[in-house]
């Protein structure tokens, strides 16, 4: 008995060496590596980041201040604000009605939604931006009904959160509908049983599940609605101090050699990036600190 044990054991230890055996490198692939990724990360991220900043304040404090404060840099911060405060609440409804559709419910047609959702990964942001043109523009599908009404959505604000939406809306989904299959539908079963209606259901039983999944996909939303660059260039116009987002204003002022005002709000741009990077890592933590109570 106890040499069948003791077998037994040889054999799971044995077993164990191997695999860590097959999982040890020589440590110099594993420093290659690692100098590598440190290469890799300081070459294509920290440098042009660095640069960004150094050259917006090339000139100093009062050129870098002037340059955020002037008119037009107001005017684009303003509409980028806006975009993002109508995109990322309509994404947030849309994309958690989605994923509790596809996740909670079995229906015809549940693939075609899912691949419809990722479509915007797959077309090209300017594609996005002159499909708007082609139905909303002056020769497009409703441009005459639109003129004739006075309702201008092309190379208006109208047009621009139409771009920012069609671009973001599947972030949050993409990030729920994963956590809630995985979730299964066995809570939200348990209590229609017990007489629960559908929105307390999805209060107390669905939407605590989700909280930190939800709050992830909509930092992202909101991160990809402030930096959008083609769809929305394509159907704003470049009004400057009307449909200038923050990246069209940086591409302007570039355009006309005035890079001291481009990098400074180039700069912006990367602070909000960094404060997103932030908040996600948080969120992330947290994430895991709920799941680890659990």
């Amino acid at each position: 008995m106890s040499g069948a044990i003791a077998s037994h054991w040889g054999s799971v230890d044995a077993g164990r060496y191997e695999n860590n055996a097959a999982t040890r490198e020589p440590a110099w692939v594993k420093w290659t590596l690692i100098i590598v990724s440190l290469s890799f990360f300081a070459f294509f991220l920290l440098l042009p980041l660095a640069v960004v900043f150094t050259e917006a304040l090339r000139k100093g404090w009062d050129a870098y201040r002037v340059a955020l404060v002037e008119p037009d840099a107001l005017a684009a911060v303003a509409l980028t604000l806006t975009a993002a405060a109508i995109a990322v609440p309509l994404n947030l409804v849309f994309g958690v009605a989605a994923a509790w559709l596809i996740a909670k419910f079995e229906f015809r047609g549940r693939h075609l939604l899912v691949t419809l959702i990722d479509l915007p990964f797959s077309v090209s942001p300017v594609i996005a931006g002159l499909i708007y043109v082609l139905v909303f523009g002056a020769q497009g599908w409703f441009g005459p009904w639109l003129q004739e009404h006075d309702i201008k959505i092309i190379f208006a604000v109208p047009g621009i959160v139409l771009a920012t939406v069609f671009v973001t809306f599947p972030f949050v989904a993409r990030e729920l509908i994963p956590l809630m299959e995985a979730q299964g539908r066995e809570e939200e079963e348990a209590a229609a049983v017990l007489g629960a209606p559908g929105w307390k259901t999805f209060w107390h039983v669905t939407l605590p599940n989700i909280k930190w999944g939800l709050i992830y996909g909509v930092i992202l939303c909101n991160a990809r609605a402030m930096g959008e660059f083609g769809a929305v260039s394509v159907v704003s116009g470049h009004i400057r101090g009307e449909t200038n987002t923050l990246p069209l204003h940086v591409e302007i002022l570039y355009n006309e050699y005035n890079f001291a005002a481009a990098f400074a709000v180039a700069s912006l741009l990367a602070l909000l990036a960094l404060v997103t990077l932030a908040i996600k890592t948080l969120v992330e933590w947290q994430g895991r600190r709920a799941t680890i109570k659990e």
